[in-house]
């Protein structure tokens, strides 16, 4: 199972040449992220009011090409791999005309409690849901 959706590129999603802003890429992987845990069923308020947060420990984003003013583009995401300790997400962005790659990304996202301590592995009913997300993202890429 991959998370897609798409979006439009905006006046406000862009620098002044027109190119998307970097900035703005970002704000659209977390969306896919965020949507990703909500179809595998983490509820990110809940799992906040449970004491257990996933911050985003490593990004590697890569430019491939700039999206443009008034662009179609479709956001993808799925798990990459879970090891009991971190997730690790996988993202691209594509034109929806042409599916030119303009993004390719990885993010590490561990569980942490709201003081900042790490947990040395994930809560068991949270691990479950990536583990299963795992299976199913790899049985559909």
């Amino acid at each position: 199972m991959k998370h897609t959706f798409e979006t439009k590129v905006y006046y406000a999603d862009t620098d002044a040449y027109g190119v998307v802003w970097h900035g703005a890429y970002l704000r659209w992987l977390e969306r896919g992220r965020v949507e990703l845990c909500n179809a595998l069923g983490l509820d990110l308020i809940a799992m906040k009011n449970a004491d257990v947060l996933l911050p985003v420990t490593n990004m590697n984003v890569r430019y491939k090409a700039s999206a443009k003013l008034n662009d179609d583009i479709i956001i993808e995401t799925w798990l990459k791999d879970f090891n009991g300790l971190s997730v690790i997400f996988k993202q691209t962005i594509r034109s929806k005309e042409t599916n030119r790659l303009f993004i390719e990304a990885t993010f590490d996202v561990v569980a942490v409690n709201e003081a900042g301590r790490l947990y040395r592995r994930m809560p068991e009913d949270i691990a479950k849901k990536l583990e299963k997300g795992v299976e199913i993202c790899q049985a559909s890429v």
